[in-house]
């Protein structure tokens, strides 16, 4: 049965989807103890989608690196996305007062990738260090490098969330109005109430809405030839859109106390500097005089 047939059975019983009806699978395919899963092709699709796009894009005018570029932030990037992430996962969602042991004083957990999770924020710190190191290397702009990279990054945001939604992961709060068509049980949840589920919610707007608002700036405006504009509202949208999502998903369990105690989830203060981030490096570049063309790549 599809989700659609789903959605219109429960809008008239008054009663919520089950995740389980949908007959999904967290994985492609297993021989032996060895599963293929959705999660990992996620981010494997998202980052050779990412680099396709990103070998199309310097070839138009006013490219600012050249095809050697784009193969090192390929390789450095998917680097900063693992480490950054896991880093970033251990630094604000384990110790402190979340009630889970510090990866940090358990290095050897860090790679225990089945504990625990990854960090978006943590995530775009590996991102934003693996371009600062290609820039600084190849003697590139790093700014216009952020621009180019960032209409490239909101694939693999869509792809991860839907992995999340596969695995049955990351469900959102419980719904308050009982009749909403798409409230869904998850198997894992304890109480098995409807619930939001928010990872579709990041997939459409962090993921489809981003894409479809970075394509069309890059492909039918000049916003590359204003450095700054690109990554600006990448970074504003993507901020905006995690925002509003984090007040149907659930928080982390060791940090819903912090969420009460301090009226935001740890998600949105960690996403109001991008926001205001996002917002000046909008108005710096339309301050600014756009470029006549990019500088030409090196060979």
């Amino acid at each position: 049965m599809s989700l659609l047939t789903l959605a219109a059975a429960a809008a008239q019983a008054h009663e919520p989807i089950h995740w389980v009806d949908l007959g999904l699978k967290n994985y492609l395919f297993r021989i032996g103890s060895f599963e293929l899963r959705w999660y990992s092709l996620a981010y494997l699709a998202g980052i050779v989608l990412g680099y396709w796009h990103l070998s199309r894009m310097i070839k138009s005018p006013g490219a600012p690196l050249a095809q050697r570029h784009a193969d090192d932030l390929f390789f450095y990037c998917t680097l900063g996305i693992i480490l950054g992430g896991r880093l970033g996962y251990a630094t604000f969602y384990t110790g402190g007062n979340t009630g889970i042991p510090s990866l940090w004083a358990h290095p050897a957990e860090l790679l225990s990738l089945w504990h625990g999770g990854m960090s978006f924020h943590g995530g775009l710190i590996g991102v934003l260090l693996a371009m600062a190191w290609v820039s600084w290397r190849g003697g590139l702009n790093f700014v216009r490098v952020a621009d180019y990279l960032s209409v490239c990054v909101p694939f693999g945001m869509m792809f991860g969330r839907l992995a999340n939604f596969v695995n049955g992961e990351l469900w959102g709060r419980v719904v308050t109005n009982p009749n909403l068509p798409w409230a869904m049980v998850f198997p894992d949840a304890p109480d098995q109430l409807p619930r939001h589920p928010s990872q579709l919610y990041e997939a459409g707007l962090e993921g489809l809405l981003m894409i479809v608002i970075m394509l069309t700036l890059y492909w039918k405006t000049r916003a590359r030839f204003r450095p700054g504009l690109l990554v600006g509202v990448f970074t504003v949208g993507i901020g905006c859109a995690r925002f509003f999502v984090e007040f149907f998903r659930e928080p982390d369990a060791q940090l819903e106390d912090f969420a009460r105690e301090t009226g935001l989830s740890m998600g949105q203060w960690l996403t109001i500097p991008l926001i205001l981030l996002g917002l000046f490096m909008i108005a710096r570049a339309i301050a600014k005089p756009a470029l006549a063309s990019g500088r030409p790549a090196t060979a």
